[in-house]
């Protein structure tokens, strides 16, 4: 049996601090249930993987969230440092969790980007909560891109070694992937995703086509490096292209809409594209919504 990681004793976290790393926790539980989600993982197939299935991501899941608290509680205690600072003191808390994450999944990478993109909200939930304002979306992700102002540059632009496939893709396209959306307050899910998401709320639909309909929005307008490592500029245009028709024809909605959706994902899974990133950006999309 393996032991969990051993944290040492601090001030407990206060209820805010442990409901919002909760609600990160069951926005991971929220994405790879949809279904059906074109090209990734769900509740009726592998999509476009064969290295990973719904039960890797169930693991996966579990063991980031013993660690989400964590990122709240290291903001917390730097509300008073810098934002500039706050990325370089949450790495050793990252790379924790991501080798957590590959502990419990054999050694598949799942949600590596969702450990980034929550590290990031958590800290930043960390930090603002001790200022007496209130918390919303966008307050969140200002303090997000605080927090990465600069980051592009200094690890695209500046030092790029070509070394991952991240890299070689800003290089070549000029694609900035998690990086560029933590950067920007995660500006497509600010501007686009989530209102959408609310929208359709409002306007009657159930959440799964709510969330549905705010994936296929993320992956029209999302340049995903996922979409583009596995295939290419072409693949990820096509990509784009097909969840934008898919939009216009009215989305998730009705069994028409579930059809369409089945299709595109069977075309993915032909294709071999995955829209991971897009489904890291779902996943903000929701624990923002909350």
């Amino acid at each position: 049996m393996r032991s969990q990681p051993v944290e040492p004793a601090r001030r407990p976290l206060q209820q805010g601090d442990r409901s919002f790393a909760h609600a990160a926790y069951r926005a991971l539980l929220v994405e790879v249930n949809l279904t059906p989600k074109p090209g990734l993982v769900d509740r009726h197939n592998n999509g476009a993987h064969r290295d990973m299935s719904l039960g890797h991501f169930y693991r996966s899941a579990r063991a980031i969230g013993i660690w989400l608290p964590r990122f709240v509680r290291q903001g917390r205690d730097d509300a008073h440092r810098p934002a500039a600072e706050q990325l370089l003191r949450l790495r050793p808390l990252g790379l924790a969790c991501e080798n957590h994450m590959f502990q419990a999944t054999g050694g598949v990478n799942t949600h590596k980007g969702s450990v980034f993109s929550l590290g990031l909200l958590c800290a930043a939930f960390g930090r603002l909560s001790p200022r007496q304002q209130p918390v919303d979306a966008a307050a969140l992700c200002a303090e997000v891109a605080l927090m990465c102002r600069g980051l592009v540059a200094r690890e695209l632009q500046q030092h790029n070694a070509l070394q991952t496939a991240g890299q070689r893709l800003f290089a070549e396209h000029g694609l900035s992937g998690a990086r560029g959306e933590a950067e920007s307050g995660f500006e497509r899910v600010i501007n686009g995703a989530l209102p959408l998401y609310r929208q359709r709320l409002l306007a009657g639909c159930d959440e799964q086509t709510a969330l549905m309909d705010s994936l296929l929005w993320l992956m029209a307008n999302n340049d995903d490096t996922n979409v583009a490592s596995r295939g290419g500029i072409e693949g990820l245009r096509w990509l784009q292209r097909r969840a934008g028709e898919l939009l216009a024809q009215g989305g998730a909605r009705g069994s028409q809409g579930i059809d369409r959706l089945r299709q595109f994902d069977a075309d993915c899974i032909r294709r071999n594209l995955s829209p991971g990133g897009s489904a890291d950006l779902l996943i903000v999309t929701w624990l923002l919504a909350q």
